[in-house]
């Protein structure tokens, strides 16, 4: 069975390589523990949402929230499920998908990265509600949210 380092490897490949809209944003975990995650934006030109103001289109906003409460959903499943085969851990992960979300949009984007945080409010056996955050460079929240997601 894998090792939570092996998990932990496994989670970030998936999350950083093979989830293309995730390499498109260029999407970089910081830290990621079972119930946790943090991840980097880097501002890009293509990300701008007012040209006058130059600040961080809320869809980006909002996408790279769902990324990360996406990427605390797996971290819980594969905590949960260590003990199980590769093959039914990639089962279990291609049934995860965001139910719900609300975005608090909160000051402008600005900046030349962005750190986005998640943690969980609650997991039950079918579905996780996540809190999530995103912060300037200067370490201003300029959005949150809370994500529900289905993990079972």
């Amino acid at each position: 069975m894998a090792q939570p380092d092996d998990l932990l490897a496994m989670l970030r490949d998936m999350f950083e390589n093979r989830i293309a809209f995730n390499r498109l944003l260029g999407l970089k975990i910081l830290s990621i523990g079972s119930d946790e995650a943090s991840i980097r934006l880097e501002m890009r030109e293509e990300f701008i949402g007012n040209y006058a103001r130059g600040i961080l289109h809320g869809g980006v906003i909002s996408a790279t929230l769902d990324a990360t409460a996406g990427l605390v959903a797996y971290s819980e499943l594969a905590s949960d499920a260590s003990s199980v085969n590769r093959e039914e851990r990639l089962a279990r992960f291609s049934r995860v998908g965001t139910i719900d979300m609300r975005v608090d949009f909160l000051r402008p984007g600005r900046g030349q990265y962005f750190i986005s945080s998640a943690r969980t409010l609650r997991k039950g056996s079918r579905v996780a509600v996540i809190h999530t955050e995103m912060h300037d460079e200067n370490g201003e929240m300029i959005a949150s949210g809370t994500c529900t997601y289905m993990v079972g």
